[in-house]
């Protein structure tokens, strides 16, 4: 077993990641307070680039910081050595939401295309109009109805 300890530049350079990270995943509580050396540099173990690497890859995922730190203390052993990963369960909520995502977006894209194809070249002017594929022209009688007369800004 290694007891080389890397220090903040080599940790971050390793990881990928900017040294100001590393504190602030710390202050979060996601990667443990690392030991000090006599000089007071900040000294870390090799499986510290792990960890980082294990966050960014789940931040790619969708995961937020706050749902990555519930995921490794979850993975963290308990009483006689168990641990309770749940990366499944949280994998699959995850894997909800970007779907439902997904779909939001293809309703999106398919809006967008309209608006396009219908030629819309003036926001005010199309939000206004009847053949607007947009979903603002219904708000914008709305907001018209309520509008007094102040002058605006």
């Amino acid at each position: 077993m290694s007891t080389t300890r890397l220090r903040s530049g080599q940790l971050a350079e390793a990881a990928g990641v900017n040294p100001q990270t590393l504190r602030y995943y710390e202050r979060r509580g996601l990667l443990a307070q690392p030991e000090r050396s006599l000089g007071g540099h900040r000294l870390y173990p090799p499986a510290a680039v792990t960890t980082l690497r294990v966050i960014k890859a789940a931040q790619r995922l969708g995961f937020t910081l706050d749902e990555v730190a519930d995921l490794l203390e979850a993975g963290r052993p308990r009483r006689a050595g168990h641990s309770d990963p749940g990366l499944r369960e949280r994998a699959q909520v995850k894997l909800a939401e970007v779907e439902a995502r997904i779909a939001d977006l293809r309703t999106i894209r398919a809006t967008l295309l309209e608006t396009v194809e219908a030629g819309c070249d003036d926001l005010t002017s199309c939000a206004t109009s009847t053949d607007c594929p947009l979903p603002f022209a219904d708000i914008a009688d709305i907001t018209e109805e309520n509008h007094d007369e102040r002058s605006c800004c």
